[in-house]
């Protein structure tokens, strides 16, 4: 069983930043790939950031400017580091992992999420 799990998320300021961490856990054999997404209300599961084999990261245009995605591998954590935060930004983040567990199989595996809200 893998478990992933995220932390940090909360209130914020506009122009504020906020960086949410993300542990997996359990039988792991190899973390492929590594990403965050999140869903504001009444719309669709986007992708804001991935990293994979040899550190390659992959952030949209849109917030390429204000994200950054970083891992560590020896303590199988994704961070994802946001700055100047707008109200756009607000809505659940959340980690997914592409995981090989130590049965061999591998498979995509989500966190519960972490809800991100930025008001005044």
């Amino acid at each position: 069983q893998v478990h992933l799990a995220e932390s940090g998320g909360g209130l914020v300021q506009p122009g504020g930043s906020l960086k949410l961490s993300c542990v997996a856990s359990g039988s792991i054999s190899s973390i492929y790939s590594m990403a965050w997404y999140r869903q504001a209300p009444g719309k669709q599961r986007e992708l804001v950031a991935s990293i994979g084999s040899g550190e390659r990261t992959s952030i949209p245009e849109s917030v390429k400017a204000r994200f950054a995605i970083s891992m560590d591998d020896y303590r199988d954590t994704v961070d994802l580091q946001m700055s100047n935060l707008t109200p756009e930004d607000t809505a659940v983040y959340y980690c997914k992992g592409n995981i090989e567990s130590r049965d061999g199989h591998t498979s995509d595996y989500w966190g519960q999420g972490t809800q991100v809200t930025v008001s005044s």
